[in-house]
């Protein structure tokens, strides 16, 4: 056969083949998540009819699990706020169809007692963090600073309202609200006269593969007939229909484009969004970044895309990586201290009821091997620490249901007489959860008498990898991501600070763990209450039962720098020498970490799995020496101590 007819054979079944995987992709079902608020209703009325023949299974959910939805790949498609395009920068956009405005919006609004400029708090709708971000981006330009931010429960925002304290309320709810107040701040309006150009806070969004043309064309053509379909989706409600007709705009040409475009921009420059392009289906794909373009960025400290970091963790250099994470070090701390911390982890109760797969020391409860500490033993533990400088314990277990949250406060109260110079960092967001949940109160009630009772500080244990699907897999019964975050922020709120960390290897994927540091650093935009972030791999020698990923040394030094690179807004990150040893440990202290953690006094729960690192004081202070660094010892808050 000549060169000429293989070449064309060769070309004919390449052909053939992606014409099968196009028919094949064209005829699957396509799962789509959409904003459940009223003004988002025109743009898949079509679909919500059929259009299609049953080509789309849709949801409707808020705007942030729309957008979680759509990265964790439990949709194709998602109709999702903008912010989500530059956040996650993987995604083209349905050309023609947004929801969006010119002008006052009447549903994202600012409601308060007093002016705008008098305002000192500021509760917020975290469910849309474009309306965050614009309300972030207004108040820099027209008070020259920003209130104290708090976010809550759409239902509660109303509540909130009083003096000083004004709300950001989106959607529905923000309707309800409208003439309750004296001062609406509507920040689509603010918009408008700020920049001349429309808002636009909702798109179709997708990846490139997971949608066809056809699908495109549907979802372009729903939202036609949405538009035609007003006043059926107003429910004969003439407020609505108005609202609809008048204030909400559903076009997504030039002048919209343009005004989508200015936002990144702005919010990029503002530190609060990463850089993005806008990018159409039926577009040409636009030409990336060189990888030393992006870790020139990386290092320079600006903020990453998910799309960004994987492309990091997929085509960078180890050395390449630990270069730019070392940069993001030195420029927030310097090039001279690495601190570390005396304190004790002491696990009091090794009974626990969540069974997880990966976990190697946990008992059931009536197994004759399960404990509860007894109060002798916590005092000398603790007085063997005190006696070795050490200021805090680290107090964490498992979920053990004879402890209801009257114990906690008998053994904290207790704790703080016998010992009031030794810091309470204690329980995970899990056991707080489970506390609540049995003691049958708040989540908010259960961490105001925990923190009245002698609680300084939440540990970030727990949290594994922040993505439902893998958190299913390894630990069916724990609580979900948005419940362990839901933790943090209500701890932040009240003055709490945490750490926050990550196990990883245990079957996720890169861009699982991306969105894990992304799911972090959205949390530390709103509160601010992450002190620190820790790594480690899954340790899995022995007693667990999930067969591990990725793991081990290399992987652990490219996943804590990338971290560090990703965290732009969380101050330390924390070397886990306790899981990788004492010289990986100090070899992470030019990969990005700037701490070297505690004092090993004990450790339970990855001994359980088979790895025992210890190390006192003088080792820990030869590690970092001998890296080029001087030693301060700090308390959980990273203040340094003589």
């Amino acid at each position: 056969m000549t060169d000429k007819r293989l070449y064309s054979e060769r070309t004919k079944r390449t052909r053939t083949a992606d014409d099968d995987r196009a028919a094949r992709q064209d005829a699957r079902v396509k799962r789509l998540s959409a904003v459940m608020y009223l003004n988002a209703r025109p743009l898949y009325h079509g679909i919500s009819q059929g259009i299609g023949g049953g080509r789309f299974s849709l949801v409707t959910a808020p705007p942030a699990e729309c957008a979680r939805m759509l990265v964790e790949g439990e949709v194709d498609a998602g109709l999702v706020p903008v912010a989500a395009l530059a956040r996650d920068g993987l995604y083209r956009v349905v050309p023609g169809v947004a929801v969006g405005c010119r002008g006052p919006v009447g549903s994202v609004v600012v409601h308060s007692e007093r002016p705008i400029e008098e305002l000192t708090d500021v509760v917020l709708d975290s469910s849309s963090r474009t309306s965050v971000v614009l309300l972030r981006l207004l108040l820099r330009r027209r008070l020259g600073r920003e209130p104290r931010y708090v976010s809550m429960a759409p239902e509660r925002l109303g509540e909130q309202v009083a003096g000083t304290t004004g709300a950001l309320v989106i959607g529905d709810e923000s309707m309800r609200l409208r003439g309750r107040f004296p001062f609406e701040w509507d920040l689509g309006g603010a918009w408008f006269e700020w920049t001349g150009l429309p808002f636009v806070f909702a798109v179709w969004a997708a990846r490139a593969a997971d949608l066809t043309e056809t699908d495109v064309a549907l979802l372009a053509e729903s939202a036609r007939r949405g538009e035609a379909a007003l006043a059926e989706i107003a429910g004969g409600d003439p407020d609505k229909l108005r609202y609809l007709r008048e204030q909400v705009r559903y076009a997504l040409g030039a002048e919209e484009a343009a005004g989508l475009q200015r936002f990144f921009d702005l919010a990029s420059d503002a530190g609060l969004l990463p850089e993005h392009r806008v990018s159409f289906f039926g577009e040409r794909p636009r030409r990336r970044s060189s990888l030393d373009g992006l870790l020139g960025k990386a290092a320079a400290g600006e903020r990453l895309s998910a799309d960004d970091a994987v492309r990091l963790g997929e085509e960078a250099s180890l050395f390449d990586l630990g270069a730019a994470a070392d940069a993001v070090r030195c420029r927030k701390h310097g090039d001279a201290v690495v601190t570390y911390i005396i304190d004790r982890n002491i696990n009091y109760t090794n009974v626990c009821v969540t069974a997880c797969r990966f976990c190697a020391f946990f008992r059931p409860v009536g197994h004759a091997e399960g404990y509860t500490l007894s109060r002798e033993t916590l005092a000398e533990k603790t007085r063997t620490l005190v006696e070795a400088g050490g200021i805090q314990i680290l107090l964490q277990g498992g979920l053990n249901p004879d402890l209801p949250i009257e114990w906690y406060e008998d053994l904290f109260h207790w704790f703080k007489t016998e010992f009031p110079t030794v810091a309470m960092h204690a329980l995970s967001p899990e056991e707080i959860l489970y506390i609540a949940r049995i003691t049958g109160i708040t989540l908010e009630r259960t961490l105001e008498r925990l923190h009245a009772a002698g609680l300084d500080s939440v540990p970030g244990g727990g949290a594994e990898v922040l993505v439902d699907r893998i958190r299913r897999q390894i630990a069916p019964l724990k609580c979900t991501s948005d419940e362990w975050l839901e933790v943090m922020r209500v701890a932040h709120r009240m003055g709490l600070r945490s750490s926050a960390t990550m196990m990883f290897g245990s079957g996720e994927t890169l861009l699982d763990r991306v969105q894990h540091f992304l799911k972090v650093r959205d949390l530390q935009d709103e509160t601010g209450g992450f002190t620190a972030f820790i790594s480690w791999d899954y340790q899995h020698d022995k007693g667990t039962r999930v067969v591990p990923g990725e793991t081990g040394s290399h992987v652990y030094l490219r996943t804590q720098a990338l971290s560090r690179l990703v965290l732009d807004n969380v101050p330390s990150i924390q070397s886990s020498w306790v899981t990788q040893g004492p010289g990986v440990g100090q070899a992470a202290l030019r990969f990005g970490a700037n701490d070297f953690g505690s004092v090993m006094f004990e450790e339970n729960v990855v001994s359980a799995a088979g790895t025992t690192f210890c190390m006192d004081e003088a080792m820990i202070r030869r590690h970092i020496e001998a890296s080029g660094f001087r030693p301060v010892r700090r308390n959980m808050r990273y203040e340094l101590l003589a």
